[in-house]
């Protein structure tokens, strides 16, 4: 499940009305036209949104997936979501998603360049922010429901010592450290590993009996 979460619809405009009789050809440009994509119960999810989305993939990864797996996605998020807010948990504090903010901008260049980027890709700040806070809550809600059940053995940390970690750093000739100092890093690398997994299997599971319908440009569910 990657790093990203239901955005807030955007002004749902009507993709059946004929084009404006009158107005600039630039205006008309501008106008965006939104559909629904899916609906998950009673909920909408809309073409916006899966854009905005495909923005923030490329602000933090450098490339989006396609627009299939950009919706599966926000359907994930939207099960995510509706458990966690139903269970009361909490939001990300602003001091947590500030230091998130900052890390993105380090990462991604000078105060300039980060505005560039955004400008780009068609994101406010504002968006960004609101996307990094839900990805915040997404992500802690998995990790609170379900680090609790993975148990990790000393094999298993023996093995991806062995068998992934000092092949990985044979191939660029770098040192290999002592078990006993990566074990720790290693331990949450597999906490992880069992953290996506078990979410995988629940959000299938939950996914099977929700009421979830696929729209299709010009079709029907």
């Amino acid at each position: 499940m990657r790093r990203a979460m239901l955005i807030s619809a955007l002004l749902l405009a009507g993709t059946g009305a004929p084009p404006a009789a009158s107005g600039s050809q630039s205006a008309q440009s501008a106008r965006v036209v939104d559909r629904i994509v899916a609906r998950i119960e009673d909920d909408i999810v809309l073409q916006s949104q899966v854009r905005e989305l495909a923005a923030f993939q490329q602000l933090i990864d450098g490339q989006a997936e396609n627009d299939d797996k950009l919706l599966d996605e926000l359907i994930q998020q939207w099960v995510v979501e509706t458990e966690a807010t139903a269970s009361h948990f909490p939001q990300p504090a602003e001091s947590e998603v500030d230091r998130e903010l900052a890390r993105l901008q380090e990462h991604v260049g000078t105060q300039g360049n980060y505005t560039s980027r955004l400008n780009s890709l068609g994101l406010s700040a504002a968006q960004v922010r609101e996307l990094l806070s839900r990805q915040i809550y997404v992500e802690r809600y998995v990790d609170y429901k379900f680090r609790p059940a993975v148990q990790i053995e000393p094999a298993a940390i023996d093995a991806y010592y062995q068998n992934e970690l000092l092949p990985e750093l044979a191939k660029s000739n770098q040192p290999a450290p002592h078990r006993a100092e990566v074990e720790e890093q290693i331990r949450e690398v597999l906490i992880q590993r069992g953290i996506t997994d078990l979410t995988a299997k629940w959000l299938d599971d939950t996914k099977s009996r929700l009421k979830i319908e696929i729209e299709t440009p010009g079709g029907k569910p």
